[in-house]
């Protein structure tokens, strides 16, 4: 859901649960932890297309859903204009997407103990030799994480949100139309933890839009571990300098080359 606003942020994330036992149950779960949570009007819940809706804040300050009941169009698939093969959605939700949050243990405490979220795992992020980020990343259904929790500085509360696509070719053809823009802000890679392969692009909001392929799931057994990087390989920042620097060698070459096969030849 894509609306205008003053802060060109998250507004709210929604979480589905299966029945409206299943809604009341995190209803008097929330509650017990200290968590002041709206039943919604049957007004918003028929505007949001669910039979029962519930709502209340999170430690960020970021508007949470709750609900059952939600509005199915077998007859209405999905079909991408651009011609994208499909996403990986259904019973995962629609991706993921990264808070940054002011308190981390407060808002695991509200993720963990209130809504009832698992970690999957948790990375070291050094992002030069002065800063180190924690990343805590949390699932609430077979997708490696739906959610994850770094205390990244920033304006914005989301520092990226991802879609996993049904095949690797659709990665590859985002990535060349982001590259032609002069948009992409990491490169190529796969990460450590989920295995994505993915790379970041700038949107008009501020944050970025990770586009990825072939991440692994959370399976029974699963153990929570720890990672010292992000990235098996790639994943490298694109500055607008380096990418001026690039594009200023190619065409150097380029000119060179053109003039050396212009060049009469010697006798």
């Amino acid at each position: 859901m894509v609306e205008k606003g003053p802060s060109d942020d998250i507004s709210l994330s929604g979480y589905e649960v299966e029945s409206e036992d299943s809604l009341l149950a995190i209803k008097k779960r929330l509650e017990a932890h200290g968590i002041e949570v709206t039943t919604e009007s049957g007004e918003l819940a028929d505007d949001r297309g669910v039979l029962g809706l519930i709502s209340c804040t999170d430690t960020a300050n970021t508007r949470v859903e709750i609900y059952y009941g939600a509005t199915e169009l077998f007859e209405k698939p999905f079909i991408s204009p651009t011609g994208v093969s499909g996403f990986t959605t259904g019973d995962q939700g629609f991706g993921h997407y990264v808070l940054a949050v002011p308190d981390i243990d407060a808002a695991l405490d509200f993720y963990v103990k209130g809504l009832g979220f698992h970690l999957s795992d948790i990375i070291d992020w050094k992002l030069n030799d002065e800063l180190t980020v924690k990343l805590h990343f949390l699932h609430c259904n077979g997708r490696h994480h739906t959610l994850a929790l770094a205390g990244l500085p920033g304006a914005k509360k989301t520092h990226h949100f991802m879609l996993e696509t049904k095949h690797m070719d659709d990665v590859g053809l985002a990535y060349d139309k982001f590259d032609a823009d002069g948009t992409v802000v990491m490169t190529l890679g796969r990460h450590t933890n989920d295995h994505m392969l993915s790379f970041y692009g700038a949107t008009p909001s501020g944050f970025a839009v990770e586009y990825g392929w072939g991440a692994r799931q959370v399976e029974p057994g699963w153990s929570v571990v720890r990672y010292d990087k992000i990235s098996i390989w790639g994943h490298k920042f694109v500055a607008e300098r380096d990418r001026q620097v690039s594009s200023n060698a190619i065409e150097d070459e380029l000119i060179d080359i053109d003039a050396t096969l212009s060049a009469p030849a010697q006798a």
